[in-house]
């Protein structure tokens, strides 16, 4: 699944002539209003944003994840809200259905998801189970040919956006094997949501809790129609969301060294620019060495995935992938905190860029599993085989 070359380029401009002239200058309106504008909402979806990592059979893209990378990174570039709008519909939210999902269910949503008409959220995390996903307390109790469903999901992107949820509850015992996957559609009867997160960064992306009590699904909305497969689903999924986002780490990396070079370029001390002194030469030459690394990486990644059977998980992919957002999340608080140090004093006043990007970066290394989740994925795998 990928686009010829010629027309994955005619996109990867279009993205970023979208990305430089239309969400660049709304950056400061998203953080003042904490809302991305419904115009260019409306413009994501007939660029086709909502679809790039589903097929083309399904009113999608088609992206490869070596494509998505590329694209991802330039959405890196502007304010992360901005990907957010996109981000659960292309990663987390309709993998799954893509991946495992059954025929029917297939056909029922992604045409919808692509077009941006449904919003799906990935529904997790819990008050007591986010890295210890196996954990989680949510049941799903068969009662005919439905399952009740009941308990809360916690700091749930896009939910106050979300038409459907694909959601993860537990229909058997305990441990990963009694987790089941389900399309939960946001209108049933029995769901609420918690009032929206007030966050350090981030302005212009929705997160809340979502309570269930007793809603009543079909059986024929558990992803696959399988009960108990829903563990490894969801463990598929973040594979590619986490190269996704590494992607976006780097595209954020690049944004604020350019934010840094021109600071550099234009504030001047002790009679010069202080791009010519050598100790702002040396951070700014640290962040470019440590971005083309993460490049590089996410690039080398992304092609291994590509080249593994379409759905199937690979434990040396799952490992390298980790890899990836371990550096690439550490990386671009590294890069945001130089911009920060370059810019001085100005670094620290919500005028200048880099001060808000400092704190939109921090999330990328909590969310898609921790830095810490990600170590413990990587020394297991090279423990394994050892």
């Amino acid at each position: 699944m990928a686009l010829d070359n010629e027309t994955f380029s005619l996109l990867l401009d279009s993205v970023q002539r979208f990305v430089r002239e239309r969400l660049v200058p709304a950056e400061n309106s998203v953080e003042e209003h904490d809302e991305v504008p419904a115009d260019i909402v409306d413009d994501m979806k007939e660029l086709g944003l909502f679809g790039l990592s589903i097929p083309e059979e399904w009113g999608g893209i088609g992206l490869s994840m070596a494509q998505e990378c590329e694209v991802a990174f330039e959405l890196g570039q502007t304010a992360l809200a901005f990907r957010s709008v996109v981000g659960t519909n292309i990663g987390i939210g309709s993998q799954g259905i893509l991946m495992d999902g059954t025929p029917e269910q297939k056909a029922r949503y992604l045409p919808r998801i692509a077009s941006g008409e449904l919003i799906v959220s990935f529904a997790l995390t819990e008050p007591n189970a986010g890295s210890d996903a196996a954990s989680l307390q949510t049941r799903a109790v068969a009662d005919g040919d439905d399952y009740l469903i009941s308990g809360a999901k916690r700091y749930i992107t896009n939910a106050p956006r979300a038409g459907a949820f694909t959601l993860m509850a537990r229909t058997g015992g305990p441990g990963a094997k009694g987790v089941s996957a389900f399309v939960v559609p946001a209108n049933l009867p029995g769901i609420t949501l918690g009032k929206p997160d007030k966050k350090m960064g981030q302005r212009g992306t929705k997160t809340c809790d979502v309570y269930l009590d007793n809603v009543r699904v079909p059986a024929a909305n558990i992803i696959g129609g399988v009960p108990g497969k829903g563990f490894g689903t969801a463990m598929k999924v973040l594979d590619r969301g986490r190269l996704h986002v590494s992607a976006l780490a780097c595209g954020m990396a690049q944004r604020i060294l350019n934010e840094s070079l021109a600071y550099a370029q234009e504030r001047r001390q002790f009679g010069q620019k202080i791009g010519d002194f050598q100790l702002i030469q040396a951070m700014l030459a640290d962040s470019q060495a440590e971005l083309l690394a993460g490049r590089a990486m996410v690039q080398a990644v992304a092609q291994r995935y590509d080249a593994k059977p379409v759905g199937q998980s690979d434990p040396e992919v799952s490992m390298q992938a980790s890899c990836a957002k371990l550096f690439t999340t550490e990386m671009v608080g590294r890069v945001a905190d130089r911009g920060v140090q370059i810019h001085g004093g100005a670094g620290y006043i919500n005028e200048y860029k880099v001060e808000r990007f400092y704190r939109d970066v921090r999330l990328l290394r909590l969310y898609e599993g921790t830095t810490q989740i990600q170590q413990l994925i990587i020394g297991k795998h090279l423990m394994r085989q050892a």
